[in-house]
């Protein structure tokens, strides 16, 4: 039989899902997906979801997309594959080339990889590699803000700060160096700046401190996303680059989960006026469509590798899917599609219509703050609105907003006791509306309201 409950079977005998207790689907069923169109997810007994997280941050453009489904199929009986060591071909050249003109200025190479743990990995041993080759092996080490994420391979994870996916593995990771993040948490909007300018003293001081053994800084521009959607504003970024010259470190901005157009902006460094030594992009870069990831960076730094074979100064890191034609054309469509139907700027109004629609939370009993950036949009629940007091993990407040969600058609997915919306960019005002509704629903029934 062709029904969910089949599906369900044949998965849980031969899966091992991701971010996932196996032992929560004894009692909380999988959802086999069968389709999708839109903002709008279909399983094998008709039932649709709207995709209020844009399928894990990736699908910005909606599923089944024809524009990107057209260049895809028309790559694919080109050119699937080719190794990209020694040969190139149409696709990556002309994303490389496009990108590097909408990038902050001076981001002139691309180095490609297959995700983005793979790209925070490419980044950090390019700047390690970097001031070795500048005859500086001294400088080696990383520094960055509490809370953030940056991935779940080793390396990754070692420049994270999210207890629940480094704890387990602290003994392997890097030591790192991590000050207070500066994010607003239960200020208005009007207090975030000095928010972070309080909070940026630490970082300063660590500069000062650490910066003959620092290679670089490692910072989620704007939003720490899986680190609850916690925010904070450009102006600390502004201050970060100035400090990170004035002390001779380098600066790495992952973008991952925030770049094209997430922010309100195409890159959310553009918000600051600042260009980073090395940029990290993925998830929507192929719109949703297939895994790559990129790192944009300097001629300065480019140059730094750039000798005679014997001298052992190249960058010796590969992926096998490095820069696959088919991804680089979803790229290329994706990127299209942003520029021709002026995405970003359409998407000022449904930003407006989101603040509106989620604004009234702010009022809610156990709602501790309401924060948005662009196309994101956090609600986070408290157990003491006055103290801000978290309520425990173990009563899993967020999986009862999932369920209430999933039971009325919406894919609500929330960290923690964050619920959160990040949609593709095709949603609709109705739409928008339609997740207030659920969103309101869920918040009542998880806090008791």
């Amino acid at each position: 039989m062709n029904d969910n409950a089949t599906w369900m079977q044949r998965d849980l005998a031969s899966l091992w899902h991701p971010c996932t207790q196996m032992k929560d689907h004894e009692t909380l069923p999988v959802t086999p997906i069968r389709s999708g169109k839109g903002v709008w997810l279909e399983d094998f007994e008709g039932r649709r979801y709207l995709d209020a997280i844009s399928s894990w941050w990736v699908n910005i453009l909606g599923h089944a997309n024809e524009r990107i489904n057209e260049r895809i199929k028309t790559q694919l009986d080109t050119l699937e594959h080719v190794i990209l060591s020694g040969f190139t071909h149409q696709p990556v050249i002309e994303l490389s080339e496009r990108l590097g003109r909408l990038a902050p200025e001076g981001l002139g190479h691309c180095f490609y990889a297959d995700n983005g743990s793979s790209a925070i990995e490419v980044a950090l041993k390019m700047s390690y590699h970097y001031w070795h080759n500048q005859g500086r092996p001294e400088k080696r080490r990383f520094l960055t803000i509490t809370n953030g994420y940056h991935g779940e391979t080793l390396g990754a994870l070692s420049v994270g700060d999210v207890a629940i996916f480094t704890d387990t593995y602290r003994s392997l990771l890097l030591d790192v160096i991590k000050v207070p993040a500066p994010d607003g948490f239960g200020l208005p909007r009007d207090q975030w700046v000095d928010q972070a300018r309080a909070a940026f003293a630490h970082m300063e001081a660590a500069l000062e401190r650490h910066a003959d053994e620092l290679a670089a800084v490692i910072v989620e521009p704007l939003i720490q996303c899986a680190g609850g959607m916690r925010m904070y504003p450009p102006e600390y970024l502004t201050w970060l680059r100035e400090a990170c010259d004035r002390h001779n470190v380098q600066l790495i901005f992952d973008e991952i989960a925030v770049g094209f157009g997430r922010t309100g902006t195409m890159f959310a460094c553009e918000q600051a006026g600042v260009r980073p030594d090395y940029l990290c992009l993925s998830k929507a870069i192929t719109g949703g469509y297939l895994p790559l990831s990129v790192v944009m960076t300097t001629d300065e730094i480019y140059a730094a590798f750039y000798d005679d074979y014997a001298t052992l100064r190249a960058f010796l890191h590969s992926h096998s899917y490095t820069g696959n034609p088919l991804a680089c054309a979803a790229a290329l469509a994706m990127l299209d599609i942003l520029e021709d139907d002026d995405v970003i700027a359409t998407n000022r109004d449904k930003s407006a219509r989101i603040e509106q629609v989620t604004a009234p939370l702010r009022e809610h009993p156990q709602v501790g703050d309401v924060r948005q950036t662009g196309m994101v949009v956090a609600i986070e629940m408290v157990k003491d609105k006055t103290t801000l007091e978290p309520y425990d993990f173990r009563e899993r407040r967020g999986l009862k907003v999932f369920q209430h969600a999933m039971s009325r058609g919406a894919m609500l997915r929330p960290l923690g006791n964050v619920i959160y919306w990040m949609p593709p960019y095709v949603i609709t005002p109705e739409e928008i509306d339609f997740l207030g509704e659920v969103t309101r629903e869920g918040l009542d029934l998880a806090t008791g309201q």
